[in-house]
């Protein structure tokens, strides 16, 4: 299947260097499942530099819709990850949505199998408000779960707020979250809506890690997942995620170059 996986990597490849979305992934290469989607997202993170992962599909509804029972990661890397306000280029999307999240910073390794709810706590260092901008190279998100998947779990770039923040300081489960186009109210949410609680999304990704090899360590960046819908984004979009008691974080779209 080595040829597969290579052949639908440079597929993606070739779609965000053209900006020509291309096909599903499932239609084009039918032997395609879950197992080679991973190595085919792992064949094009390459050697750049891992910070941490992404969880994605953390609404039941989603995950219902695509016919899975849990939700799937995606890979970050350093060049994906912008501070409050910074411009992201344009050039850098493909069908671009944005949600809100908590990002989480580990302070200490979660390597042992069956990892709980409260090792996976104690393992967070500090919290922070985030934006992720999620994208597609599949043409008009005509996506399933190995279309996802392949295409590193449809991450694109993370927006971190600036203010550390211990989970003992806010309700990670009952903190309700904006995000705001120019001041409009465009997505409304909470911290339930990511598995019951964000550090139930923690608990899957790293038992996850676990069995793939590649436990989460301290240091790991690790975005847990929406609090509510995703809004598209357009050129010269601000927009502002507030989460209470986490804070705010801004993500300002550059122009079509």
């Amino acid at each position: 299947m080595t040829d597969v996986v290579a052949a639908a990597a440079r597929v993606l490849r070739d779609a965000f260097a053209s900006k020509i979305p291309c096909a599903p992934l499932r239609e084009t290469f039918r032997e395609l499942d879950v197992a080679l989607a991973y190595r085919v997202q792992a064949t094009n993170i390459g050697t750049a530099r891992v910070v941490g992962r992404k969880i994605g599909l953390t609404s039941k509804a989603v995950q219902t819709q695509l016919g899975i029972a849990e939700p799937d990661f995606g890979t970050l890397t350093a060049d994906m990850c912008f501070g409050d306000g910074d411009d992201i280029p344009w050039h850098r999307l493909m069908q671009p949505k944005a949600e809100a999240e908590i990002a989480m910073v580990l302070g200490r390794d979660l390597a042992t199998p069956g990892v709980t709810f409260a090792e996976a706590t104690r393992a967070v260092d500090f919290a922070l408000p985030a934006i992720e901008v999620v994208g597609s190279r599949i043409e008009g998100w005509n996506i399933n779960i190995v279309d996802t998947i392949a295409d590193n779990a449809s991450a694109s770039v993370v927006v971190l707020g600036g203010a550390p923040t211990r989970l003992s300081a806010f309700d990670a489960r009952l903190c309700g979250m904006v995000i705001e186009r120019r001041g409009e109210p465009v997505s409304l949410g909470a911290g339930a809506a990511c598995l019951g609680h964000p550090i139930n999304a923690l608990v899957w990704l790293a038992n996850k890690m676990i069995e793939a090899g590649t436990p989460l360590v301290a240091g790991d960046l690790v975005m847990t997942g929406a609090l509510g819908a995703m809004v598209a984004v357009a050129p010269g979009d601000l927009l502002e995620a507030r989460i209470h008691g986490l804070g705010s974080v801004r993500a300002a779209f550059g122009g079509r170059s």
